[in-house]
Formats: C-alpha cells, structure tokens, sequence
C-alpha cells in the first residue's frame, strides 16, 4: 500500500483525548487525527519522531493524520485504518503464501446480524488485528489493551468454522524488523484463554511483519507465533 501524499515528519508532544495528538512541524505545533484509539502502549514518548499526511478537505475539522511512530530507531505504522488495505493489497498480490489460489476477495463479510468480519475469500474468513506493541526487539504481541471486541470476535470465528468455513486471524505486524509475535497474556488473560479454545476449534492464526518507510507499508513475510 503505497502513500498517495508525502509524509510530513514532526515530534510527538502529547496524545489526549483518544483522537487527538499534538505534534511539532519546524516552528509549529498542529493537531493530528489519532486513528488509533488503543493504548498505543510504549509509542507515546514525548519528542519521538512521528510522520503525518495531510488532507485539504473543508469538510475535515483536522487536516493532518498520524501514520507513523518511530521507537529506538523502529518504525511502527500506527493507522488502523489502514490495516485491511495493506492486507487487501497482500491479498491480490498474492504475497500470503496460505492464500496464493483465491479467486473471490471480498471486503467486510457479513457473517451475522451482529458481526462483520474483515474477508471472506472464496470460502476462507479472514479477520485482521493490527499490532503496534513491542516489548524487546524480537518479540511484536497483541493486544496492548484489553479487548472484549477481540474476544467476540475469536468465538464468532469458532462458530463460522463449524458452519463449514475455513477461519484464520491474520495478525498485522506493522512493526519493523520483528522476528516473532506472540499474544500478551499478562494484558488480557481472557483474549489468551479463548485463543487457545479458538486455536483447538480450527481457527488458525496467523502473523506476518510489514516493512515500513515513508512511501509505503507492505506485506514482508511470514512470522512464527510463539505462544503454546
């Protein structure tokens, strides 16, 4: 997935509000957009280099967007909006090696009166988590924050998997350079309990790094999960 603007690079000051985040461009200081409403654990540091792309719409309150967080010299790509697009792009290039046959990608699958997942590809549901946490330079975990909508979503997978469909959680590692991932236990307990019910149920999971710069944010390779 290709940036369509150049990046504008600035300094973090302070996220608040959830939606809100203040960074300093040269001289000035301008509210972003947080696309991001999870905790965004370890990515807030004052003075870290961040970059934003901006949006002339009249019709935006607030014309710039966070994309990118930068760590100890690692990139992290931050919009979650942006996560099914770089996943659909993996999709029609055929960079997931699981799904290199699939003919049929389509978006926001319906599954439910109460649930939507993010793919179904011919008869395989695919529903993406986007991880931005990182606790050593290996290991990229999810979730950072715990996350009842996380947990809904592994028992409806359960649910698609006996009514005949082939279920996978692609975890989105936009995170550069990470050699594993795993789920955060000591964060959410109850999402690392269903996920092994899940995993013993047929839900498979998957993860797989990203590599990120300033021009785009596409699919690298396959990681290993390394959770029992």
């Amino acid at each position: 997935m290709k940036f369509t603007n150049t990046l504008i690079k600035g300094k973090l000051i302070k996220r608040y509000k959830r939606f809100f985040i203040d960074i300093k461009v040269n001289n000035s200081i301008v509210t972003a957009h947080c696309p991001n409403t999870g905790s965004m654990m370890g990515l807030l540091d004052k003075g870290n280099n961040v970059w934003l792309t901006k949006n002339d719409d009249p019709k935006r309150k607030l014309k710039f967007t966070l994309e990118i967080i930068e760590v100890n010299k690692i990139l992290i790509g931050v919009n979650t909006h942006r996560a099914n697009r770089i996943v659909e792009h993996g999709l029609k290039n055929k960079l997931f090696k699981e799904f290199k046959s699939i003919k049929i990608i389509k978006p926001e699958f319906k599954f439910s009166n109460d649930t939507r997942f993010d793919f179904l590809c011919d008869k395989n549901i695919i529903e993406v988590k986007n991880v931005t946490l990182f606790r050593n330079n290996k290991d990229s975990e999810f979730p950072d924050a715990p996350t009842s909508r996380g947990t809904k979503h592994l028992k409806k997978l359960i649910d698609a998997s006996k009514k005949g469909f082939k279920t996978y959680v692609l975890f989105l590692v936009q995170i550069e350079n990470m050699k594993y991932f795993k789920i955060a236990k000591d964060i959410d307990k109850d999402y690392y309990e269903n996920y092994l019910i899940a995993k013993k149920s047929g839900v498979q999971f998957l993860a797989y790094n990203c590599k990120i710069d300033t021009k785009q944010i596409k699919i690298d390779k396959k990681i290993k999960i390394t959770n029992d």
